[in-house]
């Protein structure tokens, strides 16, 4: 069967059984719609959507839907998903021409590192000049 390789990719690799931790996690709360959220993107394995508190003037959070609380959760079936993440911040910021001016994607892993939604998440962040080394 022929299709495209968006399509490949995640029904070939990601099946059906998103799981959540929705008992505790704001972010499979907002995935799962039961918190509002400004939606940007929505597919069937990843959700991006403003973050509440921007540190630049665009600020945007892409989750993947099923819950991993952090990179050292990650197991080596979802290295196709974390790599899905990074692929959808490039659309979005293709859509929004963020590419002209830059942007930063930043993956914060754990408590010292500001982590504070334990929900694996990549932050898309343009719209200012960024300074390095960052924080």
């Amino acid at each position: 069967m022929s299709h495209g390789p968006e399509k490949l990719f995640l029904s070939d690799f990601f099946g059906k059984g998103i799981t959540m931790n929705t008992d505790s996690c704001i972010f499979c709360k907002i995935i799962q719609k039961k918190i509002p959220s400004q939606v940007v993107y929505e597919d069937d394995v990843s959700f991006a959507f403003q973050d509440l508190h921007p540190q630049a003037p665009v600020h945007i959070l892409i989750v993947p839907k099923k819950h991993i609380q952090d990179i050292h959760a990650v197991t080596l079936q979802d290295r196709e998903l974390i790599g899905h993440l990074f692929f959808v911040a490039k659309t979005i910021a293709s859509q929004k021409n963020l590419d002209a001016q830059g942007y930063r994607m930043v993956i914060n892993n754990g408590e010292g590192a500001g982590q504070s939604v334990f929900h694996v998440h990549l932050h898309l962040l343009s719209g200012r000049h960024f300074g390095w080394p960052p924080g």
